[in-house]
């Protein structure tokens, strides 16, 4: 059985301006939910900010990615649950060259990805756990679009925000993502002037705070 929902509404192009300035780090030190733990980016550096179009297949067969890939849209970032299997690819080179001309942003896939020379040709940036051999089939047997997902450990909507770098990819809904670039690179901008007085000699401890726990 299959699942082909609507494709979610696009992300607004100042999201993408504002989180395109920062990294995906200092989230980190802003909350503890909504990471890819685990995934590796194909290669950095990386960067991309996009709309979630997400996908959920049986470990075997990638039947729905196929149909996905040629439904992204300019800004897209694919999203691949691959129920628990985190062995086989169900993303190689074909698929990675049609998102790619469809315009896709990037791709998170909670499993392998194949064709890594290939891949990395054509400039596509993937986040996941690695690269392997052993791949999906077209089966025809089920699979789901945009419709909630889990990867990696996170809950991802379609029509969420997938903010991406060579650390690694975290989602956000839209409406948590209004705002959030200009934090976080004011958090980011703080640390100029910190540089500067670490350079004449001054104290890590002292800038984060850590120097008044010391005893």
């Amino acid at each position: 059985m299959f699942t082909i929902n609507d494709m979610p509404r696009q992300i607004d192009d100042h999201i993408i301006d504002e989180l395109g300035r920062t990294c995906v780090s200092t989230l980190g030190h802003l909350r503890d939910h909504g990471f890819a733990l685990g995934l590796q980016p194909n290669r950095r550096p990386l960067k991309f900010v996009g709309t979630a179009v997400t996908v959920r297949i049986p470990h075997l067969d990638s039947t729905a990615v196929h149909i996905a890939v040629d439904m992204l849209r300019p800004g897209d970032v694919l999203v691949v649950d691959q129920s628990g299997d985190q062995q086989r690819s169900c993303f190689g080179g074909l698929v990675s060259y049609t998102a790619k001309a469809r315009g896709a942003a990037g791709a998170v896939i909670d499993g392998a990805v194949n064709d890594y020379d290939e891949t990395l040709a054509y400039d596509f940036p993937v986040i996941s756990r690695g690269f392997s051999p052993l791949t999906t089939r077209i089966g025809g047997i089920e699979g789901a679009i945009n419709v909630p997902v889990s990867v990696a450990g996170a809950v991802v909507r379609p029509g969420d925000v997938v903010f991406a770098d060579s650390d690694g990819a975290a989602f956000l809904t839209p409406e948590e993502a209004v705002g959030l670039g200009d934090l976080l690179k004011s958090k980011e901008d703080a640390e100029i002037p910190a540089r500067e007085k670490i350079s004449a000699g001054g104290l890590l401890a002292e800038f984060s705070g850590a120097a008044k726990h010391l005893p």
